[in-house]
């Protein structure tokens, strides 16, 4: 029985427990919305003295259907007729039967008390779209020259970003225009638990130069996944198993997220056995790539195809392209390249890279390094341009002190 009181009309007062979690990790509390109302609050508090060791999670269901989601990074949401805080769909603010959807991430042995409160009244939600005027930036640096076949280039791309529309600091200006200023081709914008950032990410991109590409990460507490293309909002409520399905049915890609990264590590029932056909072997948090306890879950997991995620959250700590992955692409289509398997992870745009192509395998800007087989045998690299023939399957180029330089798939 949940332990939420309802005090007022829509408003309720209780403690959750680590039973409640047990029960249900995400409860719903609904409540009803007049039809031509001029606006929303949402608003939850909660014991917040435990610290890290209690956090709650806001959400929204209207009666279309999931409306958004803020995880811990907000604690009012509104809605109005014609707009809507980032996170959450711009669609009206229909009358009927709403549900707050809460996160129970983490409850103290002691339990969390907490007040959700839901206020009808005219509100003026946080601007969710391109700002009025674009971000100035310095502009695009050169791109380096690598080998590609007739008809297709490589595109370097980040495959894991945040903004306003979850937990990032940054919007969609201002992340647009860092990533291209770094020399990025492409950026998968992948906001937690929403698609509410997908209807702008087309404009936004065309006024930096740069494709930002519609993806979400689907978060639980017991891992992390990026669904890739327009694939319709994943539900992270049901089992992974489900989210590849829609995925892949949808014709997206699904990738397991920083798979040994802390409280963040992919935890989800089947462990390697359900871990998806791509993985983000490289991440920004890998910062000793002497350590190879990633490698070690990459090769255990049968070497999904290699993808490489900056995370960026805060430009403070981290950067678009740190690290890069290029994607071996024809006509653009970057998601058809990733799906085909057609990548390379290096540290930066301008970082040395191992590229396939065929059975052949180049390594550009990489002289003095090393080449690591599957079967753990070396050769050296010597040269700014080598290529190395017969060598399939997913290779390393490390330095001579194993710190990994770059991947290929």
């Amino acid at each position: 029985m949940s332990p939420a009181q309802q005090v007022g009309a829509a408003t309720w007062r209780g403690t959750w427990t680590p039973q409640d979690r047990a029960e249900s990790v995400w409860p719903a509390l609904g409540f009803d919305v007049p039809d031509g109302s001029p606006g929303l609050r949402v608003v939850l508090t909660y014991d917040r003295s435990c610290g890290p060791a209690g956090v709650l999670d806001l959400g929204l269901v209207d009666p279309l259907g999931w409306r958004g989601w803020s995880g811990g990074a907000r604690s009012v949401v509104e809605i109005a007729p014609a707009a809507a805080t980032p996170g959450y769909l711009d669609r009206g603010l229909p009358g009927g039967r709403w549900e707050v959807v809460l996160g129970l991430h983490r409850v103290p042995a002691a339990g969390l008390g907490f007040s959700l409160a839901v206020e009808v009244g005219a509100v003026e939600p946080e601007h969710a779209g391109p700002t009025p005027r674009p971000v100035p930036f310095a502009g695009r640096p050169p791109r380096p020259e690598l080998p590609a076949p007739s008809g297709f280039r490589w595109h370097a791309t980040d495959c894991h970003a945040h903004t306003r529309h979850s937990d990032g600091r940054l919007s969609l200006d201002e992340l647009a225009a860092f990533a291209a200023s770094r020399g990025l081709d492409a950026l998968w914008v992948t906001d937690h638990n929403t698609v509410s950032h997908h209807r702008h990410l087309a404009a936004v991109g065309a006024r930096y130069g740069i494709d930002l590409l519609p993806g979400q990460e689907v978060t639980t507490a017991d891992g992390h996944a990026n669904a890739f293309g327009d694939v319709g909002w994943v539900d992270f409520r049901r089992p992974a198993r489900a989210w590849a399905e829609q995925v892949v049915g949808a014709g997206g890609v699904l990738s397991v997220n920083h798979p040994v990264a802390g409280d963040c590590a992919w935890r989800e029932p089947g462990g390697v056995a359900a871990t998806p056909s791509h993985a983000e072997v490289w991440h920004s948090s890998w910062t000793d790539r002497s350590d190879g306890a990633c490698l070690a879950w990459w090769s255990a997991a049968g070497r999904p195809v290699p993808l490489g995620g900056s995370d960026v959250h805060d430009p403070a700590t981290a950067s678009p392209g740190s690290p890069t992955t290029w994607v071996l692409a024809a006509d653009g289509d970057v998601l058809g390249a990733m799906a085909a398997g057609r990548t390379a992870v290096a540290a930066g745009p301008d970082a040395p890279v191992l590229l396939r192509l065929g059975d052949d395998l180049h390594a550009v800007g990489a002289d003095g390094g090393q080449l690591v087989c599957p079967d753990g045998r070396r050769t050296p690299v010597r040269g700014d341009h080598v290529t190395v023939g017969n060598h399939g399957g997913p290779h390393l180029l490390e330095r001579d002190d194993r710190r990994v330089l770059a991947i290929s798939s």
